[in-house]
């Protein structure tokens, strides 16, 4: 389910014009014809998209790029939740799962044969749903689990991802939301023939098959969301702010007693009336011929038959005349959500709201950026547009700082809605957002992948890609005065505001789990489809490695080594200052580093910094991890002397401010400990303490004792010295190496002598002796559950072995561990396994795997992947198509841009100077079953394991969780350290 999405998608902009006055270039609408087929575009369009209606009314959106040999892919119809019928809502969510399961032509032994059990399914569904007594529907759950398991004996269960991977796609998932359910994969370029003909058919008459189990899984999925508090208090925004529209009427999951009683005849019903030609887009962007494709879709998709859509028909909203405040419980920490409601996306209005999130938050000079973040008064703050068809929304998020209450949050927000209606901002702010957002659209064009998503948005917002493409010259004609107009007409007293509170939700009704018995795979069979799919002829893409002495530029400036890698699209640029240190040297340094965003130099504030980063288009960051710490600086290359120079004098001229670390300080602890209030950092402290023991990174924290102890000036030393240890330059950009390292010694000049980088503290990897059990109570719905072992130390030769065994056992939707747990048993929404590598060659290799599953299924759920565990399920077929699926993705892989360097800096720090995916590329073909049993035997069969469970303590049972091994219920302190 996609959640948050923004309006804003634009053209790029060449370098020229970044500067100065914006030149205003005419966009129109025209007409063209190309290899037979006829098609629109836009002048100046700089992605060069065609939009294509075919005579079936399918429309098509192809945006050429040739910097990868891969194409990513979206097939969205414009149908989602508000669609939904009244008395089967979540309907259009099940049916993007069932679109994973084949048709009568694949995914099926025998169609004959299954076609009578699952017409059986379908009367037995439609005979549980208008039933009332218990006990009957128990009777007939229990016949449905029957006729399904018979009918599962025809099945076979992934073709799709089968085919897919055999092509070497990669992101194959799908996605629902309000009004649009959207089918995404990036495949190679010389698999674009067998794509589309695995889309047609897909498409043709799908078959709902392992209706059950799937079923199942979005119960899970369901399950989930009533852990999610985020989720909640997004949903209860749109129940609240739209009363008469299924924004707000209905939730894409749907309700639980929907979810119960699911209709296979009214999803087949849905899929007939949605799914046609007029209703649905096909949007590609990526390495290939728009003539040859156009071509092959029309014939591919030609079958197609348009059919009048209904529309969607809704009372309009009543104006908001008083605020209107509502409620939601959760375990994680307190925040306040605020919504203003505008018109749709296709309006003038929808587009100003952008601009209106903007001058709010932009990261950088916004009113909520400067007044409440960079001051310090709330923990975090912010504002974003959703944009929809019918209407858009712009939310306000605030998090209090400690002390604070929830109504102090929502009346400093709004304080800042007063300034932009007194037009209290500066006047050169548009202008520096208009800088900005030139950059951020020469960033999002450099990707293919970021095109094909903007063009499929535009699709399903039914929004004018001319005006998308005109944006930046759109708001180049905005003023101060029409902003100050916008926001007096739209941001008053007119909000919605949802209060999330601390506490147990009482309302929550999780989905039970019913009684399902494992169905078969048929892992080994193959349809006639899919062997006709593997069979067609694709042109071979040979693969491209990193040569790092010929793809890296050397330079040396002063003692700096200087690594760059040229950028010769655009003006872009990205530097990069690299030490080989970090927090497990200096616990100061990464609150050291974040307090640099609050602290100014002797003539200039921390705002003034912040805004004159952003009027440059420019901005800087330090992050400091446990072993290395990168500061980054990226902005237009004309204005890259200016920007390094800004963060020198910052760096090394920050100010001691008492007042800002007393801010900081009290920030800090509510942070740490809404963290102790959070299931995932809960998770992510286990298992660093299942790796390392009781000390471990991630409670290498200070105490609150030595955090109530620092002093400003402790953390300015920490700074002024940082740029005098050893580092190196990364960049990528348009300069040479050699360019940059002269210009650098005037930019960034070395000290006298470049000091030593400290010692730093050494964690230990665990051996696991024997099975033990490391509990974390959360109030949940659901239990999370990690395996985690320390194999041995990390050993170039074994990468091929591990690259093609997580191929087979634990990866995608395709790998057994997935086949397994979600598909045959239905035992998790989520689940995965991995032999996962250390990021540097000193450390060991570890053995993971994950469930989130029901708490009342936790004992088949680890059960399940135990089995796994100690046993590989063989299946020939399966290997092949995972050699077939890595070698093809491999080939098409190719790292560019300061990814090379990144590259680099990985392969040195695991002792290698080569790229190791050649070795995997050519040993991938040499792989048997025996090859991956005696790895899995070696590192994984009859070994023990640690369990990391987060779940309720009132769901488990902890006589269950003591019979994997020696349990121990770890404290927040343990965990955290603090």
């Amino acid at each position: 389910m996609k959640l948050l999405r923004s309006f804003t998608i634009a053209a790029a902009l060449t370098a020229g014009v970044v500067h100065g006055s914006f030149a205003q270039q005419k966009t129109e609408w025209k007409q063209a014809s190309s290899g037979g087929y006829s098609y629109k575009y836009v002048a100046n369009d700089p992605t060069q998209s065609r939009f294509y209606t075919l005579k079936n009314g399918l429309t098509v959106i192809l945006s050429p790029s040739k910097k990868e040999p891969r194409i990513q892919t979206y097939i969205a119809v414009k149908a989602g939740s508000k669609t939904d019928p009244a008395t089967n809502t979540g309907l259009a969510h099940y049916l993007e799962h069932l679109l994973f399961k084949g048709t009568d032509r694949y995914g099926s032994l025998d169609w004959s044969k299954e076609k009578p059990l699952l017409d059986q399914i379908d009367g037995l569904y439609e005979k549980y749903n208008k039933t009332t007594d218990p006990e009957q529907r128990k009777a007939i759950y229990k016949d449905i689990d029957r006729v399904s398991g018979e009918a599962a004996k025809f099945a076979i269960a992934n073709e799709y991802d089968k085919m897919m991977g055999a092509m070497g796609a990669k992101g194959t998932n799908a996605f629902t939301s309000f009004e649009q359910t959207v089918y995404t994969e990036d495949v190679p370029s010389n698999a674009i023939n067998k794509y589309l003909a695995v889309q047609a058919e897909r498409f043709r008459a799908p078959v709902l098959r392992i209706f059950h189990t799937e079923l199942e899984a979005v119960y899970e999925e369901k399950n989930r969301g009533l852990d999610n508090d985020g989720r909640k208090v997004f949903e209860k925004m749109f129940a609240t702010i739209f009363p008469n529209n299924n924004y707000g009427k209905q939730t894409t999951i749907g309700t639980v007693e929907h979810l119960k009683n699911p209709s296979l005849l009214e999803i087949r019903k849905y899929f007939n009336t949605y799914y046609v030609p007029n209703n649905m887009g096909i949007v590609m962007s990526g390495d290939f011929n728009p003539d040859q494709v156009i071509a092959q879709i029309d014939k591919d998709f030609g079958y197609m038959q348009t059919k009048p859509v209904p529309a969607y028909k809704f009372d309009p909203e009543a104006p908001i005349t008083a605020p209107i405040t509502a409620e939601v419980t959760g375990p994680d920490p307190e925040n306040i959500m605020m919504g203003f409601r505008f018109p749709g996306a296709a309006s003038k209005d929808a587009q100003m709201v952008e601009l209106v999130s903007n001058i709010l938050t932009n990261g950088a000079a916004g009113l909520i950026d400067l007044n409440l973040v960079q001051k310090q008064k709330l923990l975090s703050a912010g504002g974003f547009p959703y944009i929809l068809k019918d209407y858009s929304v712009l939310l306000l998020q605030g998090r209090p700082t400690e002390g604070q209450s929830l109504d102090e949050v929502k009346n400093l927000l709004l304080a800042e809605l007063d300034n932009l209606r007194k037009g209290n901002f500066p006047d050169d702010l548009i202008p520096s957002i208009i800088n900005n957002e030139r950059k951020r659209i020469i960033q999002e064009n450099e990707n293919y992948s970021s095109r094909a998503s903007n063009l499929m948005s535009n699709f399903t917002d039914e929004t004018d890609w001319k005006e998308k493409v005109d944006y930046v010259n759109g708001l180049s004609k905005i003023t101060k005065a029409d902003i100050v107009a916008f926001a007096n007409k739209y941001l008053g007293n007119n909000y919605v505001a949802i209060y999330k509170r601390q506490g147990e939700d009482k309302s929550i009704v999780k989905v039970e789990k019913p009684p399902i018995t494992p169905v078969e795979v048929n892992r080994e069979a193959q349809s006639d489809f899919l062997k006709k799919v593997n069979a067609m002829p694709e042109n071979k893409i040979d693969p491209v490695w990193i040569d790092y002495k010929k793809d890296i530029q050397r330079a040396r400036s002063g003692p700096y080594e200087v690594l760059a890698v040229q950028n010769k699209d655009n003006a872009l640029f990205r530097l990069y200052y690299q030490f080989e240190t970090g927090s497990w040297a200096n616990k100061l340094l990464p609150i050291a580093a974040e307090y640099l965003n609050y602290v100014g130099t002797k003539t200039k504030s921390a705002e003034q910094v912040s805004t004159d980063f952003y009027k440059i288009a420019s901005s800087f960051n330090v992050g400091a991890g446990g072993e290395t710490t990168t500061i980054s600086i990226d902005g237009l290359q004309d204005n890259f002397d200016k920007a390094v120079t800004m963060f020198e004098d910052l760096l090394r001229n920050c100010q001691p401010d008492a007042e800002a670390l007393n801010a900081y300080k009290a920030r800090l602890k509510k942070a740490r400990l809404n963290k102790k209030q959070n299931k995932g950092a809960i998770m992510s402290g286990l298992r660093s303490y299942a790796m390392y023991g009781a000390q471990n990174p991630f409670n290498n924290e200070l105490s609150d004792a030595e955090l109530d102890a620092l002093k400003a000036e402790d953390l300015v030393a920490v700074l002024h010295n940082l740029a005098d240890y050893k580092h190196r330059i990364l960049y990528y950009g348009p300069k040479t190496a050699t360019e940059l390292a002269a210009n650098m010694q005037k930019v960034h000049p070395a000290p006298a002598a470049l000091k030593e980088l400290p010692a730093a503290k050494h964690f230990v990897q665990q051996d696991q002796a024997k099975s033990q059990v490391l509990f974390a109570h959360f109030d949940m719905v659901q239990a999370e559950v990690f395996w985690l072992r320390n194999a041995e130390q990390y050993n170039s030769a074994k990468q091929p072995t591990i690259s093609m065994f997580n191929e087979y056992f634990g990866g995608g939707m395709g790998s057994i561990v997935f086949q397994t747990i979600r598909e045959s048993k239905a035992l998790a929404y989520s689940t995965y396994s991995a032999f996962s590598t250390p990021s540097r060659k000193e450390y060991r290799n570890s053995v993971l795997a994950y469930v989130g599953t029901q708490a009342d299924k936790f004992n088949e759920a680890v059960a399940g992947m135990n089995e796994l565990l100690l046993t590989l399920p063989q299946s020939d077929k399966a290997i092949e198509n995972a050699k077939e699926g890595l070698r093809k993705s491999l080939a098409t892989d190719r790292i560019t841009q300061d990814g090379i360097l990144f590259s680099y800096l990985s392969a040195e720090r695991m002792g290698r100077d080569y790229d190791i995916r050649k070795n995997t590329y050519d040993a991938a073909p040499k792989f048997t079953f025996a090859d991956l049993k005696s790895f899995h035997d070696q590192e994984m069969s009859h070994k023990p394991f640690t369990y990391c469970i987060v779940a309720s303590q009132d769901k488990l049972k902890e006589e269950d969780m003591k019979k994997l091994g020696d349990f121990k219920k770890l404290s927040l302190q343990e965990i955290f350290g603090y």
